[in-house]
């Protein structure tokens, strides 16, 4: 199982993606954005999942990170419209 952080434009999707995570089984918490990386909001959702997962992530999602077994992170997406 890997380890993620999804950033959000907004508090209320980083809430929605928080429950919908947990709604499919995946280990989710709400936290503040790590130093290491930026967000609008400030608030981002770190999560263990398997899989394709991004679906469950509300429309309004920032970028999304694997973090690495040395604690850095690796960007997998993020929105270049809003950019």
């Amino acid at each position: 199982m890997n380890t993620y952080v999804a950033t959000f434009y907004t508090h209320l999707s980083a809430l929605l993606s928080s429950k919908h995570l947990q709604s499919a089984g995946c280990t989710a918490r709400m936290m503040p954005v790590p130093r290491a990386l930026s967000s609008s909001c400030g608030t981002c959702v770190r999560y263990e999942a398997e899989g394709d997962h991004r679906e469950l992530l509300d429309s309004d999602a920032e970028a999304l990170y694997e973090v690495l077994p040395s604690g850095a992170y690796h960007t997998l997406w993020r929105d270049e419209i809003h950019m």
